[in-house]
């Protein structure tokens, strides 16, 4: 009777040990996650003070997270997921590609496997790309109207941002978010020349990067804005002039590739009939 009760506390010594073990192990891997969380988010604040560092001194290279940073803006990702940043997205793109060949793999094999996960890959990269050629086609179509509304105000330095809060509520994006963050980084850092120069990098248009560049140096130099928008037009205007023209040569060459091309399988089948056998090589 006696063995059986030590068997027991034996039994019940074991179970507790390996309970606590398990308990120890579960809290190491939640404090390696948590540590692990706050270095990518601790990196990605570096990086976004050292882009901004790069903006006051008009360097044209970037770091690759630099540019992925750019293309999740561009895309409309970090407007729709304000927290996302590279390294999450990264990271998040690794699980989903690891969770996906596990998941094809145990039911067909590694070979199928990773061709489910080259197929995610080429459909995400598909999507982001026609998402951002959106967004391109969004910022373009909003131009004329953003460029009205600054015509209505007299400008002084300091009264942009105001005026951007004002007229963003009009706007579609993803010029309105652009114009919201920079209303709100001006209002936290007092910086309306850095929250302008930030605010370019977040929309792709060449014009309005151009019209953001030359807001922010009549801010600064006190210029006559309403030359500043009468000028901004008439290039809006002659660019998209020439994008109009530059589509319809397009448009023009792939007609002419399809007729070349239907010409070029005529005269193929009027071979072949000839030559009634096909090709011989």
């Amino acid at each position: 009777m006696l063995g059986i009760k030590l068997l027991i506390l034996l039994f019940l010594f074991l179970g507790f040990f390996l309970l606590f073990r398990k308990l120890e192990i579960l809290k190491h891997i939640a404090d390696t996650l948590q540590r692990t969380r706050i270095g990518m988010n601790a990196a990605s604040r570096q990086r976004t003070l050292a882009d901004r560092q790069k903006l006051l001194s008009v360097q044209e290279k970037h770091s690759r997270w630099y540019s992925m940073e750019q293309r999740l803006q561009y895309c409309g990702v970090k407007s729709r997921f304000p927290g996302i940043t590279a390294e999450w997205w990264l990271f998040g793109n690794l699980a989903a590609a690891a969770m996906v060949f596990t998941a094809v793999s145990l039911l067909g094999g590694p070979g199928p496997g990773a061709a489910a996960v080259m197929l995610c890959g080429a459909l995400e990269s598909v999507s982001l790309r026609r998402l951002r050629r959106l967004n391109f086609r969004r910022t373009e179509a909003n131009l004329t109207k953003l460029l009205d509304f600054l015509d209505n105000y007299s400008v002084a330095s300091g009264e942009i941002t105001g005026i951007f809060g004002q007229i963003s509520r009009y706007m579609e994006e993803p010029i309105k978010s652009a114009l919201d963050t920079c209303c709100y980084e001006a209002a936290t850092t007092g910086d309306v020349s850095m929250a302008l120069l930030a605010m370019q990098e977040h929309i792709e248009h060449p014009k309005f990067k151009e019209l953001i560049r030359n807001i922010e140096v009549s801010v600064r130099y006190c210029a006559d804005f309403s030359v500043l928008v009468n000028s901004s037009r008439r290039s809006l205007r002659e660019y998209l002039k020439v994008a109009q023209e530059r589509k319809g040569m397009m448009r023009e060459a792939a007609v002419n590739l399809g007729l070349l091309a239907g010409m070029s399988a005529v005269v193929l089948l009027i071979v072949r009939n000839f030559t009634e056998g096909g090709w011989a090589f």
